[in-house]
């Protein structure tokens, strides 16, 4: 502890120190950088409708314990059903994408497993993977060629593998390519699939499940993770499996077993935004046309990217410069946060342009205005 304070300026001289910012939800602003990609966050309508059909009897603000020793089990179990009737498939609940992660991960992998991820997967699957402590290599990102070298090459050392993704990548906006990860997976009996839908759940399928549904492969996928605190614009995760395994991280899910779940209140709310979400097509259908124009302007002026969603970066490759360009951004009426290292590898500092579908044409069409006058 006694070098805190240097390593805080050596933070501070980068570019990279990180501080808490004020509330600023009183001010006019236009939100570019939060997860609540279908707008259903600040939805008074559905908040009042919530409200009326769930409040009317008394419902508990905490659950005061774990899921195993609580009381309180039935809105958590109905809508554990409710998840797994729209997947088809058994589905266990997580306080997070990071509880999910760094307790199912260690859960099924041991020393007899080797772990192969995507380079660019969120730190709380590196998390996970460490606590583990299975073997584990990264293979480039988005490159499955390189993913079939690595299974051909051990293949027969392990009993297992475990090749882990991420359906829409966070800070990128780009997907993986799952019909083909799904092709590998057939070719080698050893290999189980593991793919994180936190930025694609919500926002693809028709029933806005993600891209497993997009591409109907949700049954050939081993374990999906879904969050709630994004499309879902509540709190929480999910774990979509089947039953055995299911079972088995009941038991073995430190995160699950030793954490005191997340409020009734939330689980219900949960619920009630999940049943909007499957009927909202026209919506993801409206958010993946204005990506498209955000992401073509960056193209048109020499700031491509890989991005097809609604994550949209525009990469600097400057922290200093990122910061600027975020105040000024604010200055006129936009919070779009500047994103650095660690996050990102150094030299591809970034604003992520997080789009969501409550924003309409001429909104976008303002923000490219403004924009070229800042680029």
């Amino acid at each position: 502890m006694n070098n805190i304070a240097d390593h805080l300026k050596v933070l501070q001289k980068n570019g990279n120190l990180r501080t808490l910012r004020a509330d600023l939800s009183h001010k006019k602003l236009i939100d570019l950088s939060s997860n609540d990609y279908l707008g259903l966050a600040n939805r008074q309508d559905l908040i009042n409708k919530f409200i009326n059909e769930n409040c009317q009897d008394e419902v508990a603000m905490t659950s005061s314990a774990s899921r195993l020793l609580s009381i309180t089990q039935q809105c958590y179990i109905n809508l554990e059903h409710f998840l797994g009737d729209l997947y088809d498939r058994d589905v266990l609940l997580f306080n997070s994408g990071y509880h999910a992660n760094c307790g199912i991960i260690p859960a099924l992998c041991d020393k007899n497993t080797l772990i192969l991820c995507d380079k660019l997967v969120h730190a709380s699957i590196i998390d996970g993977i460490i606590l583990s402590r299975a073997k584990f290599i990264r293979f480039k990102h988005n490159d499955l060629e390189h993913l079939r070298n690595l299974i051909k090459i051990h293949h027969t050392q392990y009993h297992e593998i475990l090749v882990v993704t991420e359906s829409v990548f966070s800070m990128d906006g780009d997907i993986c390519d799952i019909p083909k990860l799904v092709e590998i997976k057939k070719e080698y009996p050893e290999v189980k699939l593991y793919i994180d839908e936190a930025h694609g759940f919500g926002i693809y399928g028709k029933k806005g499940l993600g891209l497993t549904e997009h591409f109907d492969l949700i049954n050939n996928i081993d374990v999906i993770i879904g969050t709630l605190g994004k499309a879902g614009a509540s709190v929480g995760a999910f774990a979509v499996t089947d039953a055995d395994v299911k079972n088995y991280l009941i038991n073995s899910a430190r995160s699950f077993i030793f954490s005191t779940v997340f409020p009734p209140v939330n689980c219900k709310w949960s619920q009630f935004m999940i049943e909007q979400i499957v009927d909202m097509d026209n919506e993801r259908k409206h958010l993946h046309k204005i990506s498209k124009l955000l992401n073509n302007f960056f193209a048109s002026i020499g700031y491509a990217s890989n991005s097809t969603s609604q994550i949209i970066p525009l990469i600097i490759g400057n922290s200093h410069k990122v910061l600027e360009l975020s105040q000024h951004l604010l200055d006129i009426g936009y919070i779009a946060l500047p994103i650095r290292t660690p996050t990102v590898p150094v030299g591809t500092e970034r604003i992520r342009f997080s789009l969501n579908a409550g924003l309409d044409y001429e909104t976008i069409d303002t923000l490219i205005n403004k924009l070229k006058e800042l680029l």
